[in-house]
């Protein structure tokens, strides 16, 4: 289940960061935002095949979620994406816009965009036990720092060429047109703060109430983030090749 919902991310992700016109982002964030499958032929080609899996995945995993647990997760999952994708308009309309916001605005919007609150809640429906109700609007602390931390690693992982070519706006950018520092003390401030987030979140493991293993599952994804992103986009560039010798050197070829 996870894994298309990685799959789906990282693709409508690309669609607001590379394909889209702002008109046609607008579009669809409207459409995901209804789940309406009958406004599919407003959508250009590309966006229709997208938006049209997404619906179909998504509710299959909330048929899924009713038939073993008893409980219809699909109004929790159809908020959460039109959430996420409402924050993916808003970084695509900076960037074509030209507009740089001071680092808190930017982390207002980023820790959504990070896509963890998306990928927590799909987890949580698993236990069906848990107030949703309560955790839908995400500002639970194990979710926020979680979302800060793969937020924060993603964004250190954007070389200083990419920064320098106006690649979309990072937290790192943000920092450094806010206070006028250079570019190192600005890295080193957003490590401080996963470090912050990392202590946050390690208390909340401890007096949490919510399901420990989803609490364990939301440290792993920051685990996971800063693990793929230690050298570089491990994710989706040619730097990911160190990541995965790295995974393997641990994983296949152990330390006796």
């Amino acid at each position: 289940m996870l894994t298309k919902v990685f799959m789906l991310i990282t693709t409508i992700d690309d669609i607001y960061d590379i394909y889209g016109t702002l008109e046609e982002l607008q579009l669809f964030t409207a459409i995901v935002e209804k789940w309406d499958v009958n406004r599919l032929e407003e959508l250009p080609k590309y966006m229709k095949l997208c938006f049209l899996c997404l619906i179909n995945e998504i509710n299959q995993i909330g048929y899924i979620i009713l038939r073993d647990e008893g409980f219809n997760a699909i109004p929790y999952l159809k908020k959460s994406w039109a959430d996420m994708c409402t924050t993916f308009l808003k970084e695509a309309k900076w960037y074509k816009r030209g507009y740089k916001p001071k680092l808190e605005e930017f982390m207002e919007n980023g820790w959504l965009s990070s896509s963890v609150p998306t990928i927590l809640l799909h987890l949580l429906c698993l236990f069906p036990d848990q107030n949703l109700d309560i955790l839908v609007s995400y500002h639970h602390h194990v979710i926020r720092n979680s979302a800060t931390i793969l937020r924060l690693a993603n964004d250190l992982a954007t070389s200083s060429k990419e920064l320098a070519r106006g690649d979309n706006v990072k937290s790192v950018q943000c920092h450094m047109h806010e206070t006028g520092s250079p570019e190192a003390e600005s890295r080193a401030y957003m490590r401080e703060m996963i470090g912050v987030a990392w202590e946050d979140l390690n208390l909340e493991r401890n007096s949490c109430w919510l399901h420990q293993g989803f609490v364990e599952a939301a440290a792993n994804l920051g685990r996971v983030a800063q693990c793929i992103y230690q050298y570089g986009d491990g994710y989706g560039s040619p730097e990911k090749a160190k990541t995965v010798d790295h995974v393997r050197s641990l994983l296949v070829y152990p330390v006796p």
